[in-house]
């Protein structure tokens, strides 16, 4: 305590490099630093910044945004939302679509895909294009994944049977553990399954679960919710209670509700009486098209229900905003509409807690000023290190500088693979370091506010915003387990 100490007291200028990893514990484990991020090891600092670089890569991660899939499903290698199950699947999410950006076509990309395709020659349909992305975001993340999953530094021709090798033999039951918690440094995911509005997953701590209420407003998808409650949908109220049936069922056990709307209409959900939303529930029932008008207001109402249900079992609403996955469908427009929206929706209800994911990028700087300005707004930089690194670290200090520090989420990693999350969460480590490092260098934090930053904004906000601990222990007496 006395050394962590001397090391809060201590001027950047004054304290030594051999102090420092002294005072840290780390004398005779340099060679150690860097095995969370992607700083290189020769890399010439002064001493506080190897103090902030070592904190941030000893303080676990809580991911706040997976797609994951069961890790039986990955195991069994047949899922529907597998494309491939060989090396290649580390580009099926998201780099397939910066190759298809570049200019690849997409005949090309599906038979980089395909089942039939050779592992081993897949390397000569993505050699030409592989120089186009290895440059951003979603290539870096693959390529460092490569390297601490496979040990293969960089990919090429000569590493591609290496990498398959590799592949094959860590697809192995407890895989996910390995890769997230002894590789990643991860201490727990919380996962939007694309199956469903809950998933009943085998490793409920380490694969926390929100409720999906996409298809609950949205659409809504009555047929396959319903289903499952048991309920005959005649009426709104029908479907109110088919919200109710899963709520009940899964609200103690779930740590937030989630919604990508964002990727088909603005956010800007206003709050419809039952009464108004009943003739377009009925029109959907009846298969009769609805107005765009019609539509909204359905949406709109349906919304605010699942919002409420959300906030009487104490969830919090995650949102998408900002930057489309995917490419040549992004209206640039709506999405900068996305930090009004967002305000417009904390004014509205001030009860409920809302986090904003993606950062709104690019449009980031308004999103600040939405958690600065309302209580019940948080950031979550959730894919947005891989979207854009720079940009990660631009967000990063202009918010610690900006609003309150206990209300920044800085990791998700928003992968369906999981091997991907392995480089995801280096170049997120790489990033908060920058970020504190350069608010330290340019003298808006000293070196002791820097360092004490760390552990809330990588797993104590987390860990508070989502009542992590209380999760954990209900989800370890989980009924399906």
């Amino acid at each position: 305590m006395e050394g962590r100490k001397k090391i809060m007291e201590s001027s950047p200028g004054k304290l030594s490099r051999r102090d420092t990893m002294k005072h840290m514990g780390l004398i005779g484990s340099a060679a150690t630093l860097g095995s969370w991020s992607t700083w290189p090891a020769n890399a010439r600092t002064t001493d506080y910044r190897v103090a902030i670089r070592q904190r941030v890569e000893e303080t676990p991660l809580v991911d706040t945004h997976e797609h994951l899939l069961e890790e039986e499903a990955r195991l069994q290698g047949d899922h529907p939302r597998i494309r491939v199950n060989d090396w290649s699947l580390l580009f099926a999410h998201y780099l397939d679509s910066d190759l298809l950006t570049a200019g690849m076509p997409r005949a090309q990309l599906d038979a980089f895909f395909a089942k039939d395709t050779d592992p081993l020659k897949k390397w000569e349909i993505i050699e030409p294009w592989w120089p186009a992305v290895r440059n951003t975001g979603y290539g870096q993340a693959v390529e460092i994944a490569m390297r601490r999953v496979y040990g293969v530094d960089g990919l090429s021709r000569g590493a591609v049977r290496t990498i398959q090798a590799q592949y094959e033999k860590t697809i192995r039951p407890g895989f996910y553990k390995h890769l997230l918690q002894n590789i990643a440094h991860i201490e727990s995911c919380q996962v939007n399954s694309l199956e469903g509005p809950f998933s009943e997953s085998r490793q409920p701590t380490l694969l926390m679960q929100d409720i999906s209420i996409l298809g609950m407003h949205m659409g809504p998808n009555i047929e396959g919710y319903a289903a499952k409650a048991g309920i005959t949908v005649k009426s709104l109220a029908d479907w109110h209670a088919v919200i109710d049936w899963w709520f009940d069922r899964y609200g103690p056990y779930a740590v937030a509700v989630k919604s990508q709307a964002a990727y088909s209409r603005n956010i800007d959900f206003e709050d419809v009486p039952a009464e108004e939303a009943e003739g377009p529930f009925q029109r959907r029932l009846t298969g009769d098209p609805l107005s765009p008008d019609e539509k909204k207001r359905l949406e709109d109402h349906l919304f605010w229900y699942c919002a409420r249900k959300a906030t009487e079992y104490n969830l919090p609403v995650k949102l998408h905003t900002g930057y489309y996955a995917g490419q040549n469908g992004m209206p640039l427009d709506r999405v900068e509409k996305n930090p009004a929206a967002a305000a417009a929706l904390c004014r509205r209800s001030p009860d409920t807690r809302f986090v904003f994911m993606h950062i709104g990028y690019p449009y980031y700087e308004a999103m600040i000023s939405v958690a600065k300005h309302y209580t019940n707004a948080h950031i979550d930089m959730c894919w947005a290190w891989i979207i854009s690194p720079v940009a990660g670290v631009n967000f990063l200090k202009q918010y610690l500088v900006t609003a309150p520090a206990n209300k920044v989420l800085t990791f998700g990693g928003d992968y369906i693979p999981v091997e991907p999350v392995t480089g995801h969460a280096a170049i997120a480590r790489q990033g908060i370091a920058q970020a504190l490092i350069q608010l330290v260098d340019e003298g808006w934090l000293s070196t002791e506010s820097a360092l004490d930053l760390v552990e809330p904004i990588q797993r104590g906000n987390a860990r508070r915003i989502f009542h992590l601990e209380k999760k954990t222990e209900v989800l370890r007496q989980a009924p399906w387990l």
